[in-house]
């Protein structure tokens, strides 16, 4: 069995050593564990402020209960909420989500005890404090010696000889070595150390980001009740916006096919009337009629495209994007990777996305060229429409854009305007399409 797990532990090695084998190489995997120890090290810089937080927050609290230090609380808080805000940028910078939990940009923290206990967002900041000042800054310590110690002991038997008494010491002062067999030893000892930095360095920096990762994101039941409110929201929206839209096709038909086809009707009566008369009167009555029954067609198809352009079911959503940028007033390129096809829901979305946006810079933008970049990445659509006009696009101007925020918000979406005065102007839309 001993010798099963040596050729185990022989095999693995020799995949790291292998960079075009099955492993990943020693080089990535020691550049995995300087990373580990850089971002450690920063934890751990973290973890000494974090140290000396705790009875900081212990004196305020104390004073708080006496009565005597509530003009404490809001600055010691404001402390608290910028330390794990460097903490969750370090997250970030690691390749995590940490979504900041407060209510804005503007949000102050508690004040008093009593706001301090009613909210669970501060609470959730204290106690990755007390987790980070204590064990996230001991594994930041150990991330940071490990490869110092491994070099110290690996080199140990260059310089013992040379080293006073209180330098022949290896492992840290753990072992003495003063000694040509204990050198070997410490030559023995850097390579386990080094051998346990590559396998367990980037484990130790997870556990050390296992406290931020969970306490400062938003507290999940606040996040699913706020997310429950969001779709209910945006679900009331989308059918406001889905009875205006039955608003606008009855008009449509009622204002144009609708009257164009009575028109029809009185004119087919009115020839009818005059062929036993006036045979020519009655053609050229019929021919008027044939021009009001093309009018009514191309009505209804103005219609039915606004409901459901047939491009896209025809030419799928590249050939209709393609097709709006051609038609546009303004020369616009249109950059579309999307494999395979989306919901039909998501793809009508996003086709009048860009056409409201492709319509706003004909009309207000005086732009001389737009883009259209369509992308999907996972089970999210992305949208971007940008121009280089004269900018300054107000959704509460009637530019259209709330039209298209309230048909992106029906399907759980996303709309990022920016538009300073003087341009450019981009409008980037994210739209959920899972498979």
């Amino acid at each position: 069995m001993a010798a099963g797990r040596r050729g185990r532990v022989r095999a693995w090695f020799d995949a790291q050593l292998r960079p075009d084998g099955d492993g990943r190489g020693l080089g990535p995997v020691l550049m995995a564990s300087l990373r580990a120890s850089g971002y450690g090290a920063v934890g751990a810089g973290f973890g000494i402020l974090a140290l000396y937080t705790i009875p900081v927050v212990a004196f305020a609290g104390l004073l708080a209960l006496l009565g005597a230090g509530r003009f404490l609380v809001h600055p010691v808080m404001q402390w608290v909420r910028i330390l794990a805000g460097l903490e969750r940028r370090r997250l970030q910078r690691l390749g995590h989500e940490v979504e900041t939990p407060y209510a804005g940009p503007d949000a102050e923290p508690p004040r008093t005890l009593k706001e301090l206990r009613a909210d669970p967002t501060a609470r959730r900041d204290l106690a990755w404090v007390f987790l980070h000042g204590t064990f996230g800054l001991i594994l930041g310590a150990v991330l940071i010696n490990m490869p110092f110690v491994a070099v110290r002991d690996v080199t140990y038997p260059i310089w013992w000889a040379f080293a006073p008494d209180s330098e022949r010491q290896i492992l840290s002062g753990l072992l003495d070595a003063d000694s040509p067999t204990s050198a070997a030893l410490g030559f023995a000892t850097g390579i386990a150390v080094f051998a346990l930095w590559l396998l367990f360095g980037p484990k130790l920096l997870e556990l050390q980001s296992r406290p931020g990762l969970h306490f400062l994101g938003p507290d999940p039941e606040i996040d699913l009740s706020e997310r429950v409110a969001r779709l209910t929201a945006t679900r009331a929206a989308a059918l406001d916006a889905h009875a205006v839209e039955l608003r606008r096709i009855e008009r449509a038909l009622h204002d144009g096919a609708q009257n164009r086809i009575v028109a029809v009707a009185v004119l087919v009566g009115a020839a009818k009337r005059e062929v036993p008369r006036d045979p020519d009167r009655a053609v050229e009555i019929l021919g008027r009629a044939q021009d009001t029954v093309e009018d009514a067609l191309a009505e209804l198809r103005a219609v039915v495209r606004s409901i459901l352009p047939p491009v896209l079911e025809d030419r799928g959503l590249a050939g209709a994007l393609n097709a709006l940028a051609s038609d546009c007033a303004v020369p616009c390129t249109v950059d579309v990777d999307v494999p395979g096809r989306c919901p039909a829901s998501v793809e009508a979305t996003a086709y009048f996305v860009v056409a409201e946006s492709l319509t706003n810079v004909a009309k207000h933008s005086r732009a001389k060229g737009a883009s259209v970049e369509v992308r999907r990445r996972g089970n999210t659509l992305t949208v971007t429409v940008a121009d280089d006009g004269r900018g300054g696009a107000d959704a509460a101007a009637g530019s259209g854009l709330a039209g298209i925020t309230r048909r992106v918000e029906a399907l759980d979406g996303t709309t990022t305007v920016a538009s300073p005065p003087g341009g450019p102007t981009e409008i980037r839309v994210e739209l959920p399409c899972g498979s």
